[in-house]
């Protein structure tokens, strides 16, 4: 087992097999979909990259729910590490890429990114928004959630501008502000179970490329 920490916050462990059994590979998780981002192609200009790159780091980070405020953000670490997290949906069961939900999921929604991409929680701007960055994230999830036949539903899509690395018709404009429910929850990823058993989404950072994976 090789484990990684994150500055104490964040610890993700990655088991290898390497001599599966036949009793042991017939549990091997089956992969449904995989795709991934590289976070250094995010945009021509490094220092704009580098917002978008933190930006999605972060909000990583706080999907995983060990890091609740700015305090607890140690951007050298969130940076040099590599690491793992995931999480489950049983069927029937949403996730939300924030909290501002539409109506049809609101008694469905049992995970989001637990944040809201604002300087509040440390996100960078790029002189116009905070968090930019976080759309190429819900982006890859969306890509991966589709490919595995999943119900993942984007409202808004991000036509607007060009994700790099991600077909266009995958593209998610997030957005999410106090007092603007509507709005925000129109700028939301929705992704539900459709299957008769539990699936498991899997995030996976090797200091260069973001990859989402969809297990079952």
């Amino acid at each position: 087992m090789i484990q990684t920490a994150l500055s104490g916050v964040i610890t993700a462990s990655i088991i290898g097999f390497s001599s599966l059994t036949p009793i042991q590979a017939q549990f091997e998780p089956q992969i449904l979909s995989s795709r991934s981002i590289s976070l250094d192609n995010r945009q021509i200009n490094k220092p704009l990259n580098d917002i978008y790159k933190d930006n999605i780091l972060l909000n990583l980070v706080y999907m995983t729910g060990l890091v609740s405020d700015t305090a607890q953000i140690d951007w050298d670490s969130i940076r040099r590490n590599q690491f793992a997290y995931e999480f489950k949906l049983k069927p029937g069961e949403t996730f939300a890429f924030h909290d501002s939900v539409l109506d049809q999921y609101k008694d469905k929604v049992v995970k989001t990114t637990n944040s809201h991409f604002n300087a509040q929680e440390g996100y960078k701007s790029d002189g116009y928004l905070y968090g930019m960055g976080v759309c190429h994230f819900a982006s890859v999830i969306h890509w991966a959630a589709l490919d595995a036949g999943l119900d993942s539903v984007a409202p808004s899509n991000h036509d607007f501008a060009v994700i790099r690395e991600v077909p266009k018709e995958y593209g998610v404009a997030i957005y999410s502000e106090a007092g603007k429910s509507v709005s925000s929850a129109r700028q939301n990823l929705y992704i539900t179970n459709n299957k008769d058993s539990e699936v498991t989404f899997k995030f996976e950072y090797d200091s260069a490329n973001l990859k989402v994976s969809v297990l079952k």
